[in-house]
């Protein structure tokens, strides 16, 4: 079992949330009342607070992966796109 020191938060608001996540505030705000899958949280008097093991496992349940044909395809596209002679204005 891991200890988390007193430094690392297990609760965050919004805002160190955005930092924690590299999302903005307005889009965390608008998860929370996503209709579909809403983002989990806490309100205490009025304060939005999001359990860090909660948001990472809501994050989880939102992990794509790009099937293999596709990344194959994008690589060529790219490839081609490098190889190709650059015309000089």
């Amino acid at each position: 079992m891991k200890v988390r020191s007193i430094n690392e938060p297990g609760y965050f608001d919004l805002q160190a949330l955005a930092v924690y996540s590299c999302c903005s505030v307005r889009w965390l705000r608008n998860r929370l009342v996503d209709q579909q899958q809403p983002l989990p949280h806490y309100r205490v008097e009025g304060k939005v607070l999001v359990k860090r093991e909660e948001f990472d496992q809501w994050m989880t349940m939102h992990r794509t992966m790009q099937p293999a044909n596709d990344l194959a395809e994008l690589v060529e596209s790219v490839v081609s796109q490098m190889q190709k002679p650059q015309r000089r204005a």
